[in-house]
């Protein structure tokens, strides 16, 4: 019930037992408080929610990055046989992992409604179709990590509501579907309030482009789409090439978030101000596809290594493999070690002053998608098709794109060089692999895809033909019975802690769900 309050001026008239009051003037809502306000303008809304949505990846990738072997846990405070992540479990009873479902439901979920909502009443259809297109990117990075999730009730207004049903996850995939083509007949819009000018003003992407966001929207599309690989009754590569068309073409499209990087209240958390990757050193595999020990690219080296890779003190290049670790022995020299992806000792805070390096530094930028992701993507669909003069010539765009990306940048020579090599770039385009597609993806997403890179690995259920040179540990985590993961378990805080019961059903509370099959990956 809405509560006004009154100023009253005292006029007591006592007149024998009657008391009167005189003077009294509405004049406070107390529900409005001007410090704090309940309605805020889209313009002020969107910059928060763009960083928001951004940060929740990063603060996830701590651990899938050890999922999908960017990186592995290796320090003196770390196991020598490495992390609980990398033997593919979970940290029971707490939140790791589950910072991407606290963004989309809390930080940034909110916040969207209220953009939303905002956008609609005062015609600000640009501003609605950038809010639509984060709310179903949202759905597809939190349905992708974590399976099924709560969408029909995520923001039930009702306040005794404390339990949320799930929704399927075949569900998820049409909602994002909804909301993504929404999102482009709102951008197409140019009556009303939308404004170039007006949209710069919160978004920190595109500068306002709604161009771009459009060609975001077809990229979302397409990885929504083909993700459905394995479901033949669903899957159109065609369509899949369609969007991808319809999306960016060139580097210039790329979506990614710069940071002001200033401090550690504004800078990446993948910077060296804010200290949250000490502890990571890069995986076996990733070194492997770039030094050309690898058999799939084989003795080629890649001029991308010493761009992407740090090297250690003696100026060679190392990889910690799953489930090994890094001896932090004292016979072992301190330059023979794996560095952090900043180039520094692993377990110790970098010194003040350290730079950073490749998208490790303290303004980034951090991609979300790239025009390199999304032509690997079309030369997978293709490919699966049977059409493979097209997905070379898609493979060979994504590399090159990759190369010429402002955070790679590799030499003319070089990169002319590498794409000029039979073993990287096939000169007849039946020769070209599945596995060729799907190692030069996964460079291409080193350090910012994992999301993308796990979708890869588990829709070929973590074919080691597919993904020539992974290993995995030999031991796996006691709950996984044996199996790889599929899923991270819901965020424990909100899910388990008063929501436990909606989890039940779909065998949530079981030790291991986090190895139940994902609906896009079973036929």
């Amino acid at each position: 019930m809405k509560k006004i309050a009154y100023k009253c001026v005292a006029a007591l008239l006592m007149t024998g037992l009657t008391l009167g009051l005189s003077s009294c003037d509405k004049y406070l809502d107390i529900n409005k408080n001007p410090n704090n306000p309940d309605q805020v303008e889209a313009a002020v809304l969107l910059a928060p929610i763009q960083n928001s949505y951004v940060l929740g990846i990063q603060f996830d990738a701590r651990y899938l990055g050890q999922y999908v072997q960017n990186w592995q846990a290796a320090s003196a405070s770390v196991p020598v046989n490495g992390s609980i992540w990398e033997t593919y479990g979970y940290v029971p009873n707490s939140d790791a992992g589950g910072e991407i479902w606290r963004n989309v439901y809390f930080k940034g979920g909110r916040n969207l409604v209220n953009l939303i909502d905002d956008a609609r009443a005062n015609e600000r259809w640009d501003y609605l179709g950038v809010g639509q297109l984060f709310q179903a990117w949202g759905w597809q990075m939190l349905t992708d990590q974590h399976g099924e999730i709560i969408i029909k009730e995520a923001f039930d207004q009702d306040p005794n509501k404390n339990t949320f049903n799930y929704d399927t996850q075949e569900f998820a995939y049409s909602e994002v579907v909804r909301l993504a083509q929404e999102a482009i007949k709102n951008l197409n819009r140019g009556d009303g309030r939308v404004s170039t000018a007006s949209l710069a003003r919160g978004d920190k992407i595109y500068n306002g482009d709604r161009l771009k966001w459009k060609k975001f929207a077809y990229g979302l599309l397409a990885i929504n789409a083909h993700h459905l690989s394995n479901k033949k009754s669903l899957y159109k590569p065609d369509q899949v090439i369609a969007y991808v068309d319809s999306a960016f073409t060139s580097n210039a499209d790329d979506a990614q978030f710069v940071f002001n990087g200033l401090s550690t209240a504004d800078g990446s958390f993948f910077g060296p101000l804010r200290q949250n990757l000490q502890v990571y050193g890069q995986g076996a595999f990733t070194l492997q596809l770039l030094d050309g020990t690898g058999n799939v690219f084989k003795g080629v080296k890649d001029p991308r290594l010493p761009v992407m890779l740090a090297v250690s003190g003696d100026g060679k290049f190392r990889g910690i493999v799953p489930n090994v670790g890094q001896s932090t022995a004292a016979s072992i020299p301190l330059t023979e070690r794996v560095v952090s992806p900043w180039g520094t000792q692993l377990g110790v805070n970098p010194a003040a002053g350290t730079t950073g390096r490749y998208i490790f530094t303290d303004k980034g930028p951090f991609p979300l998608m790239t025009y390199a992701q999304l032509q690997f993507i079309k030369a997978e669909a293709a490919f699966i098709k049977g059409d493979n003069a097209t997905a070379l010539a898609a493979y060979r765009k994504g590399i090159e794109a990759h190369m010429t990306a402002s955070y790679v940048n590799i030499p003319t020579a070089d990169r002319t060089a590498y794409l000029n090599n039979p073993l990287v770039v096939p000169t007849v385009a039946a020769n070209l692999t599945l596995s060729q597609i799907m190692l030069q993806k996964y460079i291409a997403q080193w350090g910012w895809g994992f999301l993308e890179q796990w979708a890869d690995m588990r829709r070929y259920n973590y074919s080691t033909d597919v993904f020539s040179g992974i290993t995995f540990p030999q031991t796996l985590y006691i709950n996984n019975n044996g199996k790889l993961p599929q899923r991270m378990r819901p965020r424990y805080n909100s899910e388990y802690v008063w929501n436990a019961e909606a989890l039940r059903p779909l065998g949530g509370l079981e030790l291991d769900y986090h190895t139940k099959p994902m609906w896009f990956t079973q036929p």
